[in-house]
């Protein structure tokens, strides 16, 4: 069984501000469910960026096998495609309830949202499940958050070829204000 992996090596900020509390709503096709999509805001906290690091962040971190911040882990899918999104946000406030931003898009979304999980993905991060018709609600939904929209980055991939002879590729995608390099990495199960 082949396994995927997911985690962001580095982020760019295009803005001449230098002081961020950066964190990511990530947003994932459930691994069972094909009619559901799963959401969660990683990392808990958000980053601080100060102007010592010239709006870079460069992740690491301590899961073994990993080399970025860890997003998610699952079994490849039978079509061997799969959709995640990243939306790169800015908190205006100095703590930012990432329970709270959930419930928010929970209550917006009304019955499209099914419930929250946790242990999935390979993450204990709670998840919100809701239904692929709520997707387009999202962006929309996140506009009401007080906070900063820094960018939209789809991380869609399809596991071809390439995949074969390098078990790990980069990508590097630009949304909005941000430049995201990330890894998608198969595993052998």
């Amino acid at each position: 069984m082949e396994v995927v992996r997911l985690e962001i090596n580095q982020l760019n900020i295009d803005r001449p501000k230098k002081r961020w509390k950066i964190y990511f709503v990530i947003v994932a096709e459930h691994p069972t469910e094909v009619d559901k999509m799963v959401l969660s805001t990683i990392p808990v906290n958000p980053i601080r960026v100060t102007p010592n690091q010239n709006n870079e962040i460069h992740f690491s971190d301590a899961t073994p096998g990993s080399e970025g911040l860890f997003l998610l882990r699952r079994d490849m899918p039978k079509n061997k495609e799969l959709n995640v999104h990243c939306y790169v946000r800015h908190s205006r406030s100095d703590v930012r309830d990432a329970g709270a931003i959930m419930k928010d898009i929970e209550k917006e979304i009304g019955e499209d949202a099914v419930g929250k999980i946790s242990d999935i993905l390979g993450t204990t991060n709670p998840w919100l499940v809701v239904t692929k018709a709520a997707i387009p609600l999202i962006g929309k939904i996140l506009t009401k958050v007080q906070d900063r929209e820094m960018g939209f980055i789809s991380m869609f991939e399809r596991f071809g070829e390439e995949f074969e002879h390098d078990g790990e590729i980069d990508r590097v995608k630009t949304g909005g204000f941000s430049t995201v390099v990330y890894t998608w990495a198969v595993d052998k199960g």
